[in-house]
């Protein structure tokens, strides 16, 4: 069985760089070359400029090239992680895999660079000579001590940085391991005792970032397969272990481990015996780093001291030391402040970001992708998961300070807040487009109650919206479902503590629910005990008597259901003769830009009247994100072309838009590239009164709305930030069951703005 599930994991990973076309990575065009124009500004005789500019200034480069934004992942192949020297061509999936790492999590551009070079000075000759192709050097998987060699030689010649992420990620990710595992255990760096196997780069390497952060040189003990590194031994050593001598005998891991605070292995598996871990100091912290099978294996460590503090290169135990939490944002930030280097200073800005932000809250989206761990800082949480949106911020953000206090910036940022919100907006992709939304929200106070308190995405956006707004969330649910569900994902809010809960089954409010609910609704068939029941077990029901007795000011509910069933409730308690539902308003944040989508859900077949209930509405909301309108219609029909229902009723609502002073953009009815291509709509209809390509596109069914809305969702790669219920002054919005969390705390901040905020 267990040989089946080998051959079925490596066919698995044997198809993936396979297909659907071989390899990991691709190169695209960022410009366009679909004419001849766009050629001769591509190659000849356009590009010419590009080169006599760069001739006479080179740090223009990064304005008419890539390279700014361009880093080469170069090895030998020589010592690839737990695979050994397997050559530079076995290598390249490796090389490939970084690449993909350096895209996915910072947003920059690599080639991968394999070279079949063994000899190092010969190897850097090499690397220097690619100066003027690259921003930055990542040396990868080269064999020590000619990693040693490489990395001097480079960085000594070039003025990019040079960074060997074997030695300095390593040690930077159990940099920041470390100070939060000694703020856990109560101890200091200068007054620890280090344990450490290996003596490889990576070792050699945390062992010197230990010392800058503290640690005496004479509390470290090297120990490598031949021993301890002691004065005068002479088999496997070099200057880099000699600095780490101690003592003149030989010695063997068993003989020092007494006493000993950490334990830091970058070695093999089961190097580190149970009775070694006994013999340690109280509350250990012991770094297993050896991959794929630790030096020993957490549980038998556990076993003997149950209070250690562990952490290894596995991600299927707690605190995976990853270098993917570090060299993406390292390189960031070097690259976006134009840094000749990454110094130490640099390094240690980042060891203080990733550190940091254990300590914080963990994020929504890190929650997302490790469903089922705990992320709470801890003994069990001491460095971020590799996909927490938050360290490229923050990260990126410290190391771009680092190398501006230090001189080596060659394009200083001159406002590292709004360089932040930058590198925030590129992760979370509805950041930037929200931004005013939030401002709106923060200087308001508004009471915003979920009715879904006991879902998870409502708990981690209730954890958030009191992290980055003044709103206190309301939470209808049982206080022990809630309390225990907040245990298990990590959440440091309670209810009843952090924000308050409304509980269905037993609230001293019960009665007076069930007597507003039956008021409104004793003349729609509703009886006493039938108002009872939906204000014990309908929760959207029971939000909406809470915004009708103005006990909340704004309902979110629809995280699971049917959008309708809401509506019916919503409509039915909070409706007046001035409030009422005109239509659902999604924006889709797509790669070249927000594009809003209207009636997704309220109306199937509206009337001209609802159409132009629900542009009105549209052009006000679009506005809330700092948007001017510019509303297409869209129907089958265009400029008159058909007489199909949906041209009819479309030509209806431009009738009414047009019967009165418009202070927004709007055309219709037309097609939808014609809405999105300027071009093409005035060969159509020159006389088209809507400025560039629409950013709200209205639609004469649901079918159609939702349709488009659905495929840019999940085919065009948009982020749906929505839907916004139009007409009911913001007292309730209605979402969908696929919402996450970040979308929750989108739609609370909606809600969390008054009306009178946007008009």
């Amino acid at each position: 069985m267990v040989d089946e599930t080998a051959n079925s994991q490596r066919q698995a990973a044997l198809d993936y760089h396979k297909f659907p076309k071989p390899g990991k990575l691709e190169i695209r065009a960022t410009k366009p070359l679909a004419n001849g124009r766009d050629l001769a500004l591509a190659y000849s005789p356009g590009v010419a400029e590009a080169c006599l500019e760069i001739k006479a200034d080179p740090d223009t480069a990064r304005d008419y090239t890539a390279r700014g934004n361009l880093v080469a992942v170069v090895t030998n192949g020589t010592a690839v992680l737990g695979l050994g020297n397997i050559g530079a061509l076995a290598s390249k999936p490796v090389m490939e895999g970084k690449a993909v790492l350096f895209k996915k999590f910072a947003n920059i551009d690599c080639f991968d660079i394999e070279l079949n070079e063994a000899d190092p000075y010969k190897l850097a000759d090499i690397v220097c000579a690619l100066e003027p192709t690259f921003g930055a050097i990542n040396l990868e998987d080269i064999k020590a001590p000619d990693c040693f060699i490489v990395e001097k030689l480079c960085r000594e010649r070039m003025n990019i940085p040079v960074f060997h992420d074997d030695q300095h990620g390593t040690a930077i990710v159990v940099g920041a391991a470390a100070v939060n595992a000694l703020h856990v255990a109560g101890k200091r760096f200068e007054d620890i005792k280090i344990i450490s196997t290996g003596g490889g780069a990576a070792g050699i390497a945390c062992l010197n970032m230990l010392l800058k952060l503290g640690v005496k040189r004479e509390n470290v003990w090297l120990c490598d397969i031949e021993g301890l590194v002691h004065h005068g031994r002479e088999k496997d050593m070099s200057p880099q272990k000699a600095e780490y001598a101690q003592g003149s005998t030989p010695a063997t891991l068993a003989d020092v481990i007494e006493g000993a605070d950490l334990f830091l292995g970058l070695s093999g598996p089961g190097v580190l015996k149970p009775d070694m871990v006994a013999r340690m100091a109280p509350r250990p912290i012991i770094f297993a780093l050896a991959n794929p099978n630790p030096e020993i294996d957490p549980d038998a460590a556990r076993a003997v001291t149950p209070d250690a503090i562990i952490a290894t290169g596995r991600s299927d135990y707690p605190n995976q030391v990853n270098n993917v939490l570090c060299f993406p944002f390292i390189f960031r930030g070097a690259l976006d402040a134009g840094a000749t280097e990454i110094n130490d200073e640099m390094k240690i800005a980042c060891i203080e970001g990733i550190a940091a932000l254990a300590r914080a809250t963990t994020s929504a989206e890190a929650a997302a992708a490790y469903s089922g761990e705990k992320l709470t800082f801890g003994a069990d949480y001491l460095i971020p998961k590799p996909f927490d949106p938050r360290l490229m911020g923050v990260v990126a953000c410290a190391v771009a300070k680092a190398a501006m206090e230090t001189g080596v910036a060659k394009r200083p940022i001159a406002d590292l807040k709004a360089y932040k919100e930058k590198l925030d907006g590129s992760v979370f992709k509805s950041a930037m487009i929200m931004r005013p939304v939030f401002e709106a929200a923060r200087t308001a106070s508004r009471r915003v109650v979920f009715a879904e308190g006991e879902d998870e995405r409502v708990l981690r956006a209730a954890q958030a919206i009191m992290e980055e707004t003044t709103e206190t969330p309301i939470l209808i649910g049982r206080p022990d479902v809630i309390e225990s569900r907040c245990e298990r994902a990590g959440l440091k809010i309670r209810p009843g503590v952090d924000f308050n809960i409304v509980n269905p089954e037993n609230d001293p409010r019960y009665r007076d629910y069930w007597e507003t609910y039956h008021g409104l609704m004793a003349r729609r068939g509703v009886t006493p005990d039938l108002a009872k029941a939906i204000m014990r077990t309908n929760t959207t029901a029971i939000g909406a008597v809470m915004v009708q007795r103005d006990e909340a000011d704004s309902l979110i509910c629809g995280t699971f259901g049917q959008f309708l069933w809401h509506l019916k409730y919503v409509t039915e308690i909070l409706g007046t003769p001035a409030l009422h539902p005109v239509g659902a308003l999604s924006l889709m944040i797509l790669e070249d830009g927000p594009l809003f989508i209207a009636d997704t859900q309220v109306h199937p077949e509206p009337t001209p009247e609802q159409i132009a209930e629900t542009v009105i509405g549209a052009a006000r909301h679009v506005r809330r994100f700092g948007l001017e309108p510019k509303i297409a219609l869209c129907s089958h029909s265009q400029f008159g072309n058909l007489d199909c229902d949906t041209g009819r009723r479309m030509r209806g609502a431009m009738a009414i838009l047009d019967s009165a002073p418009r202070d927004f953009a709007y055309e219709g009815e037309m097609h939808v590239d014609a809405a999105l291509d300027v071009d093409l709509r005035s060969r159509i209809f020159p006389a088209a009164h809507l400025p560039g390509p629409a950013n709200t596109l209205i639609f004469a069914n649901t079918d159609a709305a939702s349709g488009v809305r659905n495929i840019l969702k999940m085919k065009g790669g948009g982020l749906e930030v929505g839907p916004v219920l139009m007409g009911m002054g913001n007292r309730c919005h209605i979402v969908t069951p696929s919402i996450t969390a970040r979308g929750l705390l989108n739609m609370s901040a909606i809600a969390g703005t008054p009306v009178a905020h946007y008009g």
